[in-house]
């Protein structure tokens, strides 16, 4: 089956996040398909072999790698996951990096997580505007964070159970706003192509 976008995913927590975020953002008329893998290095070989197959199949394909940044430095991940895309002849992408982890996320957005957990409201919202949740992205490990927060946090399912009340529009993640910002600008590239070709 052919995809007007395919996501290429580090891990299954953000497949269980884009699933339930990109069906608020993506036409009925852009078909679209979530990859999950099992971490940077089965992400990295996966990448020119999922390229050339869906390539073969429909050459308008659209890749979106989204990748954690980790301990990385982020301009030279990117390159290197450009340089892995390029080398198997995809030119056509757009590369996320997430800063540090998915956590981070949910850290911009503290009532996403109180309406997960049931928590009473202000619980952690009301420390939204603390300095570290003002800006999630430079905290070097929000997964231990939002732990602290919420001990029983568990990335595999619960990341599923807080994408499902995450604000779209109102994220204090920088990564998170760019990521929604080059979703938006690509689905109008992708509106048009359509549109064209019906």
């Amino acid at each position: 089956m052919s995809y007007d976008l395919i996501f290429l995913l580090e891990e299954p927590s953000m497949k269980n996040v884009l699933e339930e975020i990109l069906p608020k953002i993506i036409p009925e008329q852009i078909s679209f398909i979530c990859i999950a893998h099992q971490g940077k290095q089965d992400l990295a070989k996966s990448i020119p072999i999922k390229i050339r197959a869906f390539n073969n199949i429909s050459p308008h394909t659209q890749f979106i790698i989204v990748h954690d940044q980790d301990s990385h430095d982020c301009q030279k991940l990117k390159a290197e996951l450009l340089q892995i895309c390029q080398t198997a002849g995809q030119n056509n992408l757009i590369i996320r990096i997430i800063c540090h982890e998915l956590e981070s996320w949910f850290l911009g957005n503290l009532e996403a997580v109180e309406k997960a957990y049931n928590l009473k409201r202000n619980t952690l919202s009301k420390h939204q505007n603390n300095r570290k949740y003002r800006n999630p992205d430079q905290l070097n490990s929000a997964k231990q964070e939002l732990k602290n927060l919420v001990p029983e946090y568990y990335p595999a399912t619960h990341s599923k159970k807080i994408a499902r009340y995450l604000s779209l529009t109102d994220n204090k993640s920088k990564s998170f706003q760019v990521f929604m910002q080059g979703i938006k600008m690509l689905l109008e590239t992708q509106i048009i192509r359509t549109q064209k070709s019906m």
